[in-house]
């Protein structure tokens, strides 16, 4: 029996979009475009006009061991929005197809729910990835629904009130 072999080193990074390098956007926006886009079959507008946001924060994986300074290849990335109400929104969370399963995913996500603290969050996830989120304290809110062909699940994670 083969033992997976270890994700490669990486460093978790986070910027408003603001301060985005436009190399670090484009990394990310096509990392998004090979998985949503191109590997799922699904040609719909990745690029909705949110990423620019103000609000909008992205977080990514950059290759490279935990001293370096995280400039190397993007290996997975999210994006965070704070919506009007004050409520976060996640969403555009992939990893590159090799390193699928190697919890590069869980990462993001942890990093991101650091940053959300106790507030209310929700997202849209794809059907076979609710499982996924539900570890993280999400729950169904609404039916499945279709989007551009594949099937989605509205999601929220309450806010929770500081003791």
């Amino acid at each position: 029996m083969r033992t997976p072999s270890p994700a490669p080193p990486s460093v978790v990074r986070r910027s408003w979009s603001a301060d985005l390098a436009p190399e670090t956007l484009y990394a990310l926006l096509k990392l998004r475009v090979d998985v949503f886009v191109v590997e799922q079959k699904c040609p719909y507008p990745e690029l909705d006009g949110r990423d620019l946001e103000p609000r909008s924060r992205h977080y990514w994986l950059a290759g490279g061991s935990s001293g370096s300074d995280g400039s190397g290849p993007v290996l997975g990335t999210v994006r965070l929005l704070k919506e009007p109400d004050k409520s976060y929104r996640i969403g555009r969370i992939c990893v590159v197809r090799e390193l699928r399963g190697k919890g590069l995913g869980r990462r993001l996500m942890d990093a991101i729910l650091a940053e959300v603290g106790g507030g209310d969050c929700v997202l849209d996830a794809q059907t076979p990835y609710v499982g996924f989120y539900t570890s993280f304290g999400f729950t169904p809110i609404g039916d499945p629904y279709d989007w551009d062909g594949l099937e989605h699940v509205p999601m929220r994670r309450p806010g929770r009130r500081a003791s």
